[in-house]
Formats: C-alpha cells, sequence, structure tokens
C-alpha cells in the first residue's frame, strides 16, 4: 500500500532527533510538508537540511520549550503563518525519567506532567479549531507501553504516559463527528541516539552493534526496531488510509507489552 499524504501539513513536536526525526522524514517523503520543533537550534538546522535534501517537502524548523506555555503560543502561531492549516499534529516531545517512588520530588513529577501531559494538551487545543473548521485531522500521542503495563520504580514516566492514553481516548470521542482521528502509538525499544549514553556507561568492552544486539534479545522478536518502522506506523495513522481508526493506542514495540 502506498501512502499518499500530499497538501497535508504535519506538525512534530521532538522532531529533531530519534522518533521524531524518522517520522517527519518519513511523512515529508509521502508528500506532507513538515514542521518540526525543539528546543536546539543546531540539531533542529541539521535535520532540517536533511528532511530538505530526501524529500520535495517544504519544511519548517521552529526552537520551541514545550513545558512553556508562551513558547507553545509563539510557536503554533509561526507555524500557522508558514504553513496555514495544521492538518496533522505528533505529540512526540518527552523523556523517560523514572526513579523509586519515595525519591521522586514534586518539582519532577511536575517537569515531567509538563513535558508530557500538558504540552500535548495545550497545544492539542491550539490546532483542533482549524481541524474542525475542514472537517479533517489527525493527532498522534506518543507514549510508551509503560502507559499500559508499568514496571516497579517507573514512575514518574509511567504515569504521565497513562494520562496521555486516556487523552487520547477523551479526545477521540469528543473530535470524532468532525472527522478529526486521535490515536496513541507506544514505542517499545527502538536504535536512536538516546541509547549512546548507555553504551558509553554500560559496556565499555563491546561494539555498539553488539550492545544493540544484547539489548534486543529481550524483545519477542529478538531485536530492537528501527525508527522507520515506528514511523511507518505513524505515516499510516496520520493518512487517509486509516480512516476508520481513532481511540486506539497501537503497540509498536516487537510484542514485549503483555497488553494489547
Amino acid at each position: 500500500m502506498q501512502i499518499q499524504m500530499d497538501g497535508r501539513s504535519a506538525l512534530i513536536t521532538g522532531g529533531s532527533r530519534g522518533l521524531g526525526r524518522a517520522m517527519a522524514m518519513k511523512f515529508a517523503q509521502a508528500g506532507a510538508n513538515v514542521a518540526i520543533t525543539a528546543r536546539r537550534a543546531d540539531v533542529l538546522g541539521e535535520t532540517k537540511s536533511e528532511i530538505e535534501a530526501a524529500s520535495d517537502a517544504k519544511v519548517g524548523a521552529y526552537v520551541c520549550d514545550v513545558c512553556d506555555a508562551g513558547q507553545i503560543a509563539a510557536m503554533h502561531e509561526s507555524v500557522s503563518s508558514d504553513f496555514g492549516t495544521i492538518d496533522i499534529l505528533v505529540n512526540n516531545a518527552g523523556s523517560a525519567v523514572r526513579g523509586k517512588f519515595e525519591e521522586v520530588s514534586d518539582e519532577t513529577w511536575r517537569d515531567d506532567l509538563d513535558l508530557k501531559l500538558f504540552a500535548a494538551i495545550r497545544i492539542s487545543r491550539l490546532v483542533l479549531p482549524k481541524m474542525k473548521e475542514q472537517r479533517w485531522g489527525r493527532i498522534i500521542n506518543v507514549l510508551n507501553t509503560a502507559a499500559k503495563a508499568p514496571h516497579a520504580e517507573n514512575a514518574p514516566t509511567a504515569i504521565s504516559r497513562a494520562a496521555g492514553m486516556s487523552l487520547t481516548k477523551v479526545l477521540s470521542k469528543e473530535y470524532a463527528p468532525y472527522n478529526i482521528l486521535v490515536n496513541a502509538l507506544c514505542t517499545g525499544i527502538f536504535v536512536t541516539d538516546l541509547w549512546d549514553r548507555a553504551y558509553n556507561n554500560q559496556a565499555p568492552d563491546m561494539s555498539f552493534e553488539q550492545f544493540i544486539e544484547e539489548r534486543g534479545k529481550g524483545v519477542p522478536l529478538g531485536r530492537m526496531g528501527n525508527p522507520e518502522e515506528y514511523a511507518n506506523a505513524a505515516c499510516f495513522l496520520a493518512s487517509d488510509a486509516a480512516s476508520y481508526i481513532t481511540g486506539v493506542a497501537l503497540n509498536v514495540d516487537g510484542g514485549t507489552c503483555p497488553i494489547v
């Protein structure tokens, strides 16, 4: 099945690296214009150039700390001015902060909820009015399988991700009459630059390839995922091909999560 997204405009937060970059690249190669946001201007610029070189898409890069409501509003205004209607929103900005429950401070809880939950709430609230007007829209919330099956010492990230799953379901029901489809993609473990630090700290005596291979052995498919595989799922959900799918939290994890 060939996915075509010609004429659509997508906004992807946390779009400069990892899964965000892979989704931005995939959307652009499918014909969509793409706006990416992140905090680091240098990395944003590099990713923008890479996507432009690999596609014919219009690509915009916007420095934004999505924990700051004012910066979100300014970013949205700039993207709307440059691209017009935002047809597709991918709430991807996030991190994996976790620790022993009694040791997680209020500040850490607030920071995590600001980054993973309130950012998605604020940005979704800004793009939804135009989506309603045109009676077409897609929102994809990037979560983690810990939202469904958390482990010990998995706070605060598992809790904020579970809240994101509930947000997905609420929005899917409220905006279905406007043909706005809202879904979540729950990640497993993927080969991204986030593993560089773990490799340097934990496995100085093996190659990076060996380290990744070892980490992937616990996955039912026997390997870690490639970001492009995640991007394929996102591209499908963002397209007209997924026109009857909403309110779903889809695992893209190689079979790891014990809950569907």
